[in-house]
């Protein structure tokens, strides 16, 4: 059995409809559909959802929401009209979509949390509706039904281990399934939506509950790649990478899974398949657990980078012989709610890492006069013009000489290394440059890795 995710570009109109239709009519493993909200139709047009958000705060604003409500019932009217569907299927979503505006929420955050979620409530009630017309029997099965449990908070929902148990007792013989990703609903009775990945999470959460065979993830791209197409064009295609391969590489910057999306899959150990809507032949790209694991014929399996970080560099003669300096340094972050990224050391010298996003300017120079009274660092020095590159392989732990393959590609272009630290993992290899170097870095790194290979 398969759990199949469509994206929200793979169902923003009738003609990509058709395309879902047949992939699902094409595999009748393919039992359990997960629907995204419809995304944009061309490049300048505007995600469902965002008129979703738009909508919500017009009614607690209390201005008029009319066009709004009109735009988002025009989409689901274009698709339903691609089909000819009867007139009950949009009678039932304009019902919904409407009612949205006369319902009590306990407060902002739960009315925008569930106005949020209609984009793939709705969406699944149409994709259902399709593909009864076309001859597929189907059933929109409501989270709330499926007993689909979160708690946290109403727009940064954590799944629930209750879950698993209620999906488990589910039937899944007979019609296909189509379940709206995003959210769930709070063991009171509220909608709660996931974060970023919010439908890959759902997707995730049903293929470890139903046990399935594969998760298939549809996007709008034939597979990952081993690095960003915007730095190297027609770069080599990822045909397997492990899980832990693929966190890594999201961490610094791979953007076809939000990092945390496939926890769940990666917990019920159930190989996802990311593969192209709009080719869904192409073979796309398995993410396997680590007991799969192959023998790679490159020790590089990717390279991403991303220049969100800063650090902060600390210089003290006879560091690693104080006791207890690291343990300070901690408890200034703790004192500032402050969490650091990465942490490499010398006998004399400290850098740390941080996520740039998570600190203004008055927080770090509080910090830094902190630690220069507390711990009297000989030179201490804050830097903006940080980028990190991942290089990340499962064949790295297996190879003697990709450490120093990749310190040549940089240092004979006359890139400075700022920073380079083997992960604890040892299938990754972290390097810090300056940002204007991040680009090119990769670039090099590619070149000797893939290019000089496929000679």
């Amino acid at each position: 059995m398969k759990v199949v995710k469509f994206g929200g570009s793979s169902l923003a109109t009738g003609e990509q409809f058709d395309k879902v239709v047949n992939i699902i009519r094409a595999d009748p493993e393919r039992q359990v559909i997960v629907t995204s909200a419809p995304g944009k139709r061309t490049k300048g047009d505007v995600k469902v959802t965002d008129l979703l958000i738009q909508y919500a705060q017009q009614v607690l604003a209390q201005q008029d929401f009319s066009t709004t409500v009109a735009q988002i019932t025009t989409r689901y009217q274009a698709i339903s009209d691609h089909f000819d569907l009867p007139a009950t299927t949009l009678q039932t979503i304009t019902h919904k979509l409407g009612a949205l505006a006369t319902t009590t929420f306990t407060d902002d955050d739960h009315l925008m949390a569930a106005f949020k979620a209609h984009g793939e409530l709705l969406n699944a009630i149409l994709l259902a509706a399709v593909l009864n017309e076309q001859g597929i029997p189907a059933k929109f099965l409501d989270p709330r039904e499926a007993g689909f449990l979160v708690d946290g908070e109403p727009n940064n929902a954590d799944v629930l281990d209750e879950t698993y148990l209620n999906l488990s007792h589910l039937s899944l013989s007979g019609a296909r399934i189509v379940f709206p990703g995003f959210f769930g609903y709070s063991p009171s009775g509220d909608i709660y939506t996931f974060t970023r990945g919010g439908s890959d999470i759902t997707g995730a959460i049903l293929s470890r509950g139903f046990k399935a065979d594969l998760y298939e993830n549809f996007t709008d791209v034939d597979a990952i790649y081993t690095v960003d197409n915007h730095i190297v064009p027609h770069p080599a295609v990822i045909s397997k990478m492990s899980y832990r391969e693929m966190r890594e590489l999201s961490y610094a910057g791979f953007s076809v899974f939000q990092d945390e999306a496939i926890i769940p899959a990666v917990q019920g150990q159930v190989p996802v398949n990311v593969k192209n809507t709009n080719n869904p032949t192409a073979p796309g790209t398995l993410i396997v657990p680590e007991q799969f694991l192959f023998n790679p014929a490159n020790p590089i399996t990717g390279i991403a980078c991303s220049d969100r970080f800063s650090a902060l560099y600390l210089h003290r003669y006879l560091l690693n012989k104080e006791v207890g300096f690291t343990l300070k340094l901690l408890e200034i972050f703790q004192r500032y709610g402050i969490s650091y990224e990465h942490m490499p050391s010398g006998i004399d010298d400290l850098t740390i890492i941080f996520d740039q996003s998570k600190l203004d300017s008055a927080t770090i120079k509080a910090l830094c006069h902190d630690i220069r009274e507390t711990l009297k660092p000989d030179y201490l020095e804050w830097i903006d013009d940080y980028a990190i590159i991942m290089v990340v392989g499962e064949g790295i732990a297996h190879t003697v000489d990709t450490m120093g393959k990749v310190i040549d590609s940089l240092t004979q272009h006359g890139i400075a290394i700022q920073m380079i630290n083997q992960g604890a993992s040892r299938i990754s290899i972290m390097i810090g440059t300056q940002r204007k170097d991040a680009a090119a870095a990769v670039r090099h790194i590619y070149d000797t890795f893939f290019v000089k290979s496929e000679v």
